[in-house]
């Protein structure tokens, strides 16, 4: 039995066994296929989305080895599309938003004091659905129907004239397993931020990256229901013919743009907005001061989410809009610079006003920012829309959004695992084999993607599989292989010193950054339970401002699973709430969706016979139990 950390030392809790039996899952396969533990959950979305990097990482060295030279025959049109299209498809949409859901999974409830997300069972689900979305990716890929129409499939090209088979209902449902995934991991998350906060814990002491992370899941849950409803219509476009997306019979193809990038910009700003929370939380503990302008970048994330809404246009001043129109969206596109360079500003000056301590995770920070600027300069370029029109379609803009996402959401993300692994496991990374990693990928990116922008402004489109010799694109096609290559080897690098220190690293105390906020209170690795009391908090930081210890409150049982539930604003305790037990349901509701939409893939019917295994498994699932009513006071109490 451990003790708990924010015991005094050497005073282990007597009831800590208790609460481990309560919160611990059945031993076994069991225990894994039915846990609803947010630890074990999110462990299993990151494990997936490490072996969707490295095989989405293994197709985009593949092809930059048939761009490295011209008149390259190794790959013909179609599997060159078929890489593409699965690279593209596996990383915007199977690993970018997932892996955020997943680190705000394992964060959420240690940030917040808590011991379980306010629905573990949909978080299983989520989980189970999202191993749905990546198989049916996958698995047609090994059997040689790959999707490879793009990561996009716009129309005409994706309806039934032009795409026979089922390669683009393959796509379609792909998206719906993984937004109806993205969806009920968001509402998880809003609701745990919004009703489980700790006592104390108001709106205006939130940690950062808990602002970013209810931001970004509110925004999923506005933005995700367009792409879902517009991958529907083209899937009755292709089986029940309707004609959605075909203009002879009065449709348009349009619309499928509209649609899509409605949801497809705002998802850029998913994926961005969990990256600068990290980013502030790593700048807070490693400057050693109190983040600058904690307002300033609250008020600068709600900005962006609000016109993240309005720039999904930029994606299409190529297709023939009014251009009044264009002007619009042109302006909207560059003032969303604004409340983004106020962040970057806002950690410039706690590291200057701080003592920085630049150990790894504080160095993929800085990556992050520098390459973080050059994608958005780019990014100002294309928001232009007679300097778009120029460049659409040719690889400035590939460089331009790889700059955006890669060095924008990945690096902070390498920051973030380096930062947390020792809560995680309880052992440190080797420093000497992180900053290795560090200068690889961020050294190997620069050299693999700065380069297209020239190939882009000299003419070079994209997504074509081969160019002739006198186009001169050779040399600089043959320096971004090469970077691209360094990068990866990067990337195997920090995995290879992930896998080591997890077994031989040096063992990492409760807190061995320093960091303020309150998962570091707890063990490292946490107990099942997280937290033995649930703590209160006076202060942005209450890991550094606490005097002999942080302030706990008591009153919750321990002989059952139960987690506090406070007020909206004031996180004022309102009552105890029973929080589920391990349970086989969210598996068994999870393969039947995946049954009805695999099945809709080749009829309709499936819609109307897979609703039933569904109604069945929803209704053992929320089959009401007796609850034992609490009637013992809940009391504040100094540790």
């Amino acid at each position: 039995m451990n003790a708990s950390p924010d015991q005094a030392p050497g005073a282990p809790d007597p009831q800590a066994a208790e609460l481990a039996r309560s919160w611990g899952d059945p031993p076994g396969i069991w225990g894994f296929l039915t846990t609803v533990d947010h630890k074990r959950i999110a462990a299993r979305y990151i494990l997936t989305v490490v072996v969707l990097m490295f095989l989405a990482g293994m197709l985009a060295l593949d092809m930059r080895l048939q761009l490295s030279q011209p008149d390259m025959t190794r790959m013909g049109p179609q599997l060159y599309n078929e890489s593409f299209t699965l690279h593209g498809s596996t990383m915007l949409f199977l690993v970018s938003v997932p892996v955020m859901e997943a680190m705000a999974i394992w964060l959420v409830p240690l940030m917040l004091g808590q011991r379980a997300l306010a629905f573990p069972r949909l978080a299983a689900f989520s989980n189970w659905l999202y191993i749905g979305g990546v198989m049916i990716l996958w698995v047609p890929h090994a059997l040689g129907i790959t999707p490879d129409l793009g990561w996009f499939e716009y129309p005409p090209l994706s309806g039934p004239a032009y795409s026979p088979g089922h390669r683009a209902d393959i796509w379609a449902q792909m998206i719906t397993f993984t937004e109806v995934a993205a969806l009920a991991a968001s509402v998880n998350i809003a609701v745990t931020i919004l009703k489980m906060r700790p006592p104390g814990m108001t709106l205006s002491r939130m940690p950062l990256f808990i602002w970013a992370m209810l931001i970004a899941s509110l925004m999923t849950i506005f933005a995700l229901p367009a792409v879902m409803l517009v991958t529907s219509m083209l899937i009755a476009d292709r089986m029940v013919a309707t004609q959605f997306f075909t203009p002879a019979a009065g449709g348009d193809v349009i619309l499928f743009q509209h649609l899509f990038w409605w949801f497809g910009h705002p998802e850029v700003y998913i994926i961005f907005l969990p990256a600068t929370g990290f980013v502030s939380v790593i700048v807070e503990t490693f400057s050693r001061r109190t983040i600058f302008g904690h307002v300033a970048l609250v008020l600068s994330m709600l900005g962006i989410a609000a016109l993240a809404f309005g720039l999904w246009v930029h994606h299409m001043f190529a297709v023939g809009l009014p251009r009044l129109g264009n002007d619009f969206y042109t302006a909207a596109s560059m003032a969303v610079a604004l409340p983004a360079g106020i962040q970057v500003f806002c950690w410039i000056a706690t590291l200057w006003s701080g003592r920085p301590r630049f150990d790894t995770p504080l160095l993929w920070v800085i990556g992050f920012i520098t390459t973080f600027v050059i994608g958005g300069l780019s990014g100002i370029m294309t928001a232009s829309a007679p300097l778009d029109q120029q460049l659409t379609d040719t690889y400035f803009v590939v460089a331009h959004f790889h700059y955006v996402l890669v060095g924008g959401a990945m690096f902070p993300l390498f920051g973030a695992f380096s930062y947390w692994f020792p809560k995680a496991t309880g052992r440190m990374l080797s420093e000497f084999w992180g900053k290795v990693s560090f200068w690889l990928i961020v050294g190997g990116f620069n050299l693999g993607f700065f380069p297209m922008h020239i190939l882009g402004l000299q003419g070079m489109p994209r997504r074509v599989y081969t160019y002739p010799e006198a186009m001169g694109w050779g040399p600089l096609n043959l320096v971004a292989s090469i970077g691209s290559a360094i990068a990866v080897a990067g990337g195997l690098v920090f995995v290879a010193n992930a896998c080591w220190s997890l077994y031989r690293g040096k063992r990492a105390g409760p807190n061995p950054w320093g960091g303020s906020t309150l998962e570091w209170a707890t063990a490292s690795p946490p107990p099942v339970y997280n937290f033995d009391h649930t703590p209160v908090v006076d202060s942005l930081t209450p890991l550094w401002t606490a005097k002999g210890g942080l302030p706990v409150m008591d009153g919750m049982a321990r002989d059952r699973r139960q987690v506090l539930v406070t007020s909206l604003i004031d996180a004022v305790p309102e009552y105890r709430h029973k929080s589920p037990k391990p349970s086989i349901t969210p598996l068994l509701a999870g393969l039947a969706v995946t049954a009805l939409f695999v099945g809709s893939i080749f009829t309709p019917w499936a819609l109307v016979w897979g609703a039933i295994p569904i109604a069945i498994t929803l209704t053992i699932w929320f089959w009401p139990q007796r609850e034992r009513a609490d009637t013992g006071p809940l009391r504040k109490r100094a540790r």
